[in-house]
C-alpha cells in the first residue's frame, strides 16, 4: 500500500471514531413523562433508502513489484444499490466502471508505453451495511464481474491482440458518513483479484485499493417535517368524567371509542393504538391493533385505561390531559400520530349511578381497620352466642349493635343525596369509604350499606345490596336451606329465597334509633313492596359485582377508633338473640298447640333443645308422652334432656325403657339401637359404674365399632376409667 493511501485511510478512520463517540448515543426527552431516555431505535429500518446511486474513485496498488513502479492504476465506477425492506442491512448492487493503467511518467520504456490499457467492466455483488446512527454506517461487500481490457498501443501487424477478456473479483469494507439523509461520503478499502483470459496476463493477481465515493440516496428524510406521515383522521373523542374508584374496571372495560379513518388511496397496516396518562400510568395502555385498514375505511377502536395506584391519592376533581398514540405502517414507512384529549378524573369517593353494581367497589372487606373492628365485636359477644341459632344471623346482629355502641347513625347527604343521584345517572354522587364512615360515625344509605356489607364480608359472610327507587340497603346470606325458613324466622316473607338459600335484608339506616329486628322487618317490607314491580328493585350479590367493579385501593392507616364497651355490646346482643330464639320457639309452640299431637310437641321439644331451653324441651316431651306414653321419639329425646341436665339416673331409667322396647321388637341391628347402647354406657360412666359402662361399650363394639371409636374410654376398667375422668376434668 502506498503511503498516501495509508495516510488517507488513517485520517478517515479517526474521523469515523470521533463521530461514533459524538453521535452513537443520543438522548431524547420523553414527550409523555419528560424523562430523559436513550431510545432503542432501529436506524437501519428508520433511515432505509430503497435505492442509492454512487460514484467512486479508487486508487489501486498491485502486489506485483515487477510493474507497480511503472504504472498508475486508477478506477472509476458508477454503482446502484437496492435495500431490502425486511433486511435493510442487506444491499445487492450493480456497478459499471473503467480502470485506467498508464505509465507513471513520460519517457519510460517503450514496453511500458506498449502495455498501458483500459479495462471496461461490470460487477454484481452484495453489501452488508449497518447504521450505528443517522450519520455513521459501516459494513463490507463482495463482488464478481467481467471486463474487457483494451491495449491501444499494441501493434496488431505483429499479430498481437489489442483486447483481452478479464475476470474480476473483490471484497472490501466500507465506512460512510451521511452528511444528510440523501448524500453521503464513504471510504472503501478493498482487495481485488484480476485474471486475463488471454496471453496478456502480466497484470494478473491481487491488488489493494483505497476508494472514495459519494452516494445519492432516493427518498425523503424521515426527520423532515414534510415527511411525517398523516394517513389517519381521528374522529371526535370526548371522554366523560372518569372515577378513581373504578380503576380496575377501566383496564377491562372501554372508557370510550375512537374512530379512525384511512385517508390514503392505499391500505395501511399494523395499526396500534395506545392511551397514556402521564403521572397515573406506569406505561401506555394498549387499546387495540388493526392488521389492515383499507383505503377510505373507518373503524371504531375501544380505548382502555390501566391506571396505577396514584389515582387513589387525588382529592376532589383533577383536570387531566392524556394522549392517544397511533403507530402504523404506510407503504413500508412508519407513521405515528398523537391526539390529545382532556377530561376530569374524580377521587375515589365519587361515582355516578348508571350501574348500581358500582356499589361493590366501595365494599372493602380486606381493610385491616374493618377486620380488627369486626374481630373486637365478635369477641365482645362470644359469651352470649347461642349454638342453636344460625351463625350468620348472630354475627349480623353483633355487627349491628357494635356500630350502635360507637354511636353510628344515619345522616342524609345534604349535597348529593342518593335518591337524587340515582334518578339522574349524570349526577356525581359521593360514597364514603367504609373506614371513613366508621371513623366519622355518620353516613347516608349508601355509606352505611357499604360499611355494613364490608364488616360482614370481612368475617366471611356473603352480602348483597338492594336498590329500590331512591334507596339502597344491605342483605346477607344465612346459608340456611330455603325450606327451613322457620329456623330463621317463622314468617316466610321476612327472608329472601336466593338460589335456594335464605337471605336477610337489613334496613341499615335505622341503626342507632331502632333494634336489629325492626331493621330486619323494615328491610323485608321494603323488598316485598315491589313484588309486583320487580323491575324497580335490584339485588346485587357483592362478590359477583366485584368481579366487574373491584374494591378501591386503600392506603391503610390506623383509625384511632374507640371501639366501645364490650359489656354493652354483649348485653344488647344477648337480649336480641333471646328475642329471636323466643320468636322461633313461640312459633313451634303455637303449631304444637294447634295440632295437639305428639309429633307437634316432639318437634317443639327438639327446637327447644337446639336452642338450649332444656326445661321447655322437657315440658314439651312430657306433653307428647302424655298423649302416648309409648311414643318412642319423645321418650328418647326426654332421656337426652335428662342426660344434658345431669340427671343421669332419670336418663338411665328412660334409656333402659327404650332398650327393652327395641329388644322386644328384635330391632337390635338398627343404628338407633346402637345410639341407645352408647347412651347407656355413657350414663353408667357418669354414675361411675365403670363395669356396666364397659359392658355396654363392648356390646357397642359388636354393633357399631365406628360409633364407639370416639368414646373408647368407655371400654376401660374402673381404675383406668378414673384416670381418664381425671384427665378429662383437667
Amino acid at each position: 500500500m502506498k503511503s498516501s493511501q495509508f495516510n488517507a485511510l488513517f485520517r478517515f478512520s479517526i474521523l469515523i471514531v470521533f463521530m461514533t463517540v459524538e453521535l452513537g448515543a443520543q438522548e431524547f426527552d420523553d414527550p409523555l413523562t419528560g424523562d430523559v431516555r436513550i431510545y432503542d431505535i432501529d436506524y437501519n429500518e428508520k433511515y432505509r433508502s430503497p435505492l442509492s446511486l454512487g460514484l467512486e474513485y479508487q486508487s489501486l496498488s498491485p502486489f506485483s513489484i515487477s510493474y507497480e513502479e511503472e504504472f498508475s492504476f486508477n478506477d472509476f465506477n458508477f454503482n446502484t444499490k437496492y435495500s431490502f425492506k425486511s433486511i435493510p442491512q442487506l444491499q445487492p448492487f450493480l456497478g459499471l466502471g473503467i480502470q485506467l493503467a498508464s505509465p507513471l511518467r513520460a519517457g519510460l520504456s517503450v514496453e511500458a508505453e506498449r502495455f498501458s490499457h483500459n479495462i471496461y467492466y461490470g460487477i454484481l455483488g452484495g453489501s452488508y451495511i449497518h447504521k450505528f446512527n443517522k450519520q455513521l454506517e459501516m459494513g463490507g461487500d463482495v463482488y464478481l464481474g467481467l471486463g474487457q481490457a483494451i491495449y491501444p498501443n499494441i501493434d496488431q501487424e505483429t499479430g498481437d491482440s489489442r483486447s483481452a477478456l478479464e475476470f474480476i473479483a473483490g471484497a472490501g469494507g466500507t465506512a460512510a458518513f451521511n452528511m444528510t439523509y440523501n448524500f453521503s461520503l464513504s471510504v472503501h478499502p478493498s482487495l481485488r483479484y484480476s485474471r486475463s483470459f488471454s496471453a496478456l496476463d502480466m497484470f494478473n493477481g491481487f491488488s489493494f485499493g483505497l476508494g472514495f465515493a459519494g452516494h445519492y440516496r432516493v427518498g425523503t428524510d424521515p426527520d423532515d417535517p414534510k415527511a411525517v406521515i398523516r394517513s389517519l383522521r381521528f374522529g371526535e373523542f370526548d371522554l366523560p368524567p372518569l372515577f378513581a374508584s373504578l380503576q380496575s374496571y377501566y383496564s377491562q372495560n372501554p372508557i370510550g371509542q375512537l374512530e379512525l379513518t384511512n385517508t390514503e388511496k392505499f391500505p395501511i397496516h399494523d395499526v396500534n393504538i395506545q392511551f397514556m396518562q402521564a403521572g397515573f400510568m406506569d406505561a401506555p395502555t394498549k387499546a387495540g391493533s388493526i392488521v389492515e385498514l383499507a383505503p377510505g375505511e373507518s373503524t371504531l377502536v375501544d380505548i382502555y385505561a390501566a391506571y396505577n395506584q396514584e389515582v387513589f391519592a387525588i382529592e376532589g376533581i383533577s383536570p387531566l390531559t392524556a394522549e392517544l398514540m397511533v403507530n402504523y405502517t404506510a407503504r413500508g414507512n412508519a407513521g405515528s400520530q398523537i391526539m390529545t384529549v382532556s377530561y376530569d378524573l374524580y377521587d375515589k369517593e365519587s361515582l355516578t349511578w348508571d350501574d348500581d353494581r358500582k356499589m361493590a367497589a366501595y365494599i372493602t372487606p380486606s381493610d385491616s381497620a374493618l377486620r380488627n373492628y369486626a374481630s373486637f365485636v365478635r369477641q365482645s359477644a362470644r359469651d352470649v352466642v347461642n349454638p342453636g341459632l344460625n351463625e350468620s344471623l348472630q354475627v349480623a346482629l353483633q355487627m349491628y349493635y357494635g356500630l350502635t355502641e360507637i354511636g353510628c347513625i344515619y345522616q342524609k347527604d345534604p349535597t348529593s343525596p342518593f335518591d337524587a343521584a340515582q334518578e339522574n345517572p349524570l349526577v356525581i354522587d359521593k360514597v364514603s369509604l367504609p373506614r371513613n364512615t366508621l371513623k366519622r360515625g355518620t353516613g347516608d344509605c349508601d355509606d352505611l350499606t357499604a360499611l355494613y356489607c364490608s364488616l360482614l364480608e370481612s368475617v366471611g359472610i356473603e352480602t348483597s345490596f338492594i336498590t329500590t327507587p331512591g334507596h339502597i340497603y344491605a342483605a346477607f346470606n344465612t346459608k340456611e336451606d330455603a325450606r327451613n325458613y322457620q329456623q330463621i324466622h317463622p314468617d316466610k316473607s321476612k327472608t329472601l329465597n336466593i338460589d335456594g338459600e335464605l337471605w336477610v335484608p337489613v334496613e341499615i339506616t335505622l341503626i342507632g334509633t331502632s333494634g336489629f329486628s325492626e331493621a330486619w322487618d323494615v328491610g323485608a317490607a321494603e323488598f316485598n313492596k315491589y313484588d309486583n314491580e320487580a323491575e324497580k328493585r335490584g339485588l346485587y350479590r357483592t362478590r359477583e359485582a366485584q368481579q366487574v367493579f373491584r374494591p378501591v385501593g386503600l392506603k391503610e392507616t390506623d383509625l384511632g377508633l374507640q371501639y366501645g364497651e364490650k359489656s354493652i355490646i354483649a348485653r344488647a346482643v344477648s337480649q336480641e338473640t333471646d328475642q329471636l330464639v323466643n320468636r322461633i320457639i313461640a312459633y313451634y309452640d303455637q303449631v304444637a298447640r294447634e295440632k295437639d299431637s305428639k309429633s307437634g310437641y316432639n318437634t317443639l321439644g327438639t327446637i327447644c333443645t337446639q336452642f338450649g331451653a332444656y326445661n321447655r324441651a322437657e315440658q314439651a316431651f312430657n306433653y307428647a308422652l302424655a298423649l302416648d306414653r309409648n311414643y318412642l321419639p319423645s321418650k328418647v329425646n326426654l332421656a337426652n334432656i335428662m342426660y344434658l341436665k345431669g340427671q343421669y339416673q332419670n336418663a338411665l331409667r328412660l334409656y333402659h325403657n327404650v332398650e327393652q322396647d327395641y329388644l322386644s321388637r328384635s330391632r337390635t341391628s338398627s343404628a338407633a339401637f346402637s345410639r341407645i347402647v352408647l347412651n347407656l354406657s355413657r350414663c353408667y360412666y357418669e354414675l361411675e359404674n365403670f363395669d356396666k359402662s364397659a359392658d355396654y361399650a363392648n356390646q357397642l363394639q359388636e354393633l357399631d365399632p365406628q360409633l364407639l371409636r370416639e368414646y373408647s374410654y368407655l371400654k376401660e376398667d374402673g381404675a383406668s376409667a378414673i384416670r381418664v375422668e381425671g384427665r378429662s376434668g383437667s
